[in-house]
């Protein structure tokens, strides 16, 4: 039985998705030694510089902090090999670690990912498995290998993804779902009980990183497909399509039945929501958004455009000019 304290931890993360699990190490008690996390990067209208959320959290708990901008720099693989870690944590981090970094650490590089792998290895699994009408996902923690999320899995926590859920939404579920994967792989890690399980490549899929171009809606796909689009990306990117040459942002969308229309047109609209003809079925809007506007509900929306009953919407590919 290997104590928490006696364990020489090193975390690495940057977003807010990284916050749960590093909190929940702290709670723990590992001895954490440093925090690595991305520069400081520029934020909001000023464009001022600004901390990452783990870089806050770590100040605030007095832990030293460090923010290579390459981690494969043999100077910043020198400095870990000079921390003598026994762990590093990694999530949500936003670079490759090489094999020099992998190597350090004797309980190795751990990382919680998203998705229940081998499905959706890669940047964005949550986009992802919401737009692919996911019903069930969860975390992974895994040891890091040098390919993209090819390790070895060690616990596995699964969620139901609710039928309207977004991925913002589902983001902030599935990170507290990955403190409790955490603290179930240190608990095994202490105890000596962590089993490692090779994944089966043959039933991995890919999550690559969203792009503002993949919002791009088709109206002739299915309703329940384009209401995944947009929950998917939700917050971001976001999907939109084009309306009098204007990008038009869709959010709280549902699929329903309704007439027959040629895709993109608008079958009806009102408080409750504007409906629009897709290949199969309708999509209910419940929420739209200008480029430049704030984001306003059906109701709202109406009260200050003419988006009536006929109006056809533009289907395709690309973005439209300034967004």
């Amino acid at each position: 039985m290997i104590a928490p304290a006696a364990i020489r931890t090193v975390f690495m993360g940057t977003p807010e998705f990284a916050l749960p699990t590093l909190q929940g190490l702290l709670s723990a008690g590992v001895d954490l030694c440093a925090v690595f996390t991305q520069p400081d990067r520029p934020r909001g209208r000023g464009k001022l510089l600004a901390p990452p959320p783990v870089k806050e959290m770590a100040v605030a708990h007095g832990l030293p902090v460090f923010q290579p901008q390459k981690l494969r720099d043999p100077a910043v693989v020198e400095t870990l090999r000079s921390l003598r870690p026994d762990l590093i944590v990694v999530v949500a981090y936003g670079q490759i670690l090489p094999a020099s970094i992998l190597d350090i650490p004797r309980y190795g590089c751990i990382n919680v990912h998203a998705s229940l792998l081998p499905r959706y290895r890669g940047a964005a699994p949550i986009n992802k498995a919401i737009v692919d009408g996911e019903q069930v996902t969860g975390v992974t923690t895994m040891l890091m290998d040098v390919g993209l999320d090819i390790g070895d899995m060690l616990v596995k926590r699964a969620t139901e993804i609710g039928i309207e859920e977004t991925a913002g939404q589902l983001h902030d579920r599935l990170a507290l779902l990955g403190r409790e994967a955490m603290a179930e792989t240190l608990r095994r890690l202490c105890e000596g009980t962590l089993r490692p399980e090779p994944q089966d490549d043959a039933q991995s899929s890919y999550a690559p990183m969203m792009k503002k171009e993949d919002g791009r809606i088709d109206w002739r796909h299915p309703a329940r497909d384009i209401h995944n689009l947009v929950r998917g990306l939700s917050p971001w990117p976001g999907a939109f399509t084009s309306w009098n040459g204007q990008m038009l942002k869709l959010g709280r969308t549902l699929a329903e039945e309704g007439p027959d229309a040629e895709p993109g047109t608008v079958v009806a609209a009102d408080g409750c929501g504007v409906c629009i003809a897709c290949g199969q079925g309708v999509l209910r809007v419940r929420e739209l958004q200008l480029a430049g506007k704030k984001k306003l509900p059906a109701g709202d929306f109406l009260r200050g455009a003419s988006l009536s009953v006929g109006t056809r919407l533009e289907t395709g590919h690309g973005l439209p000019e300034g967004s």
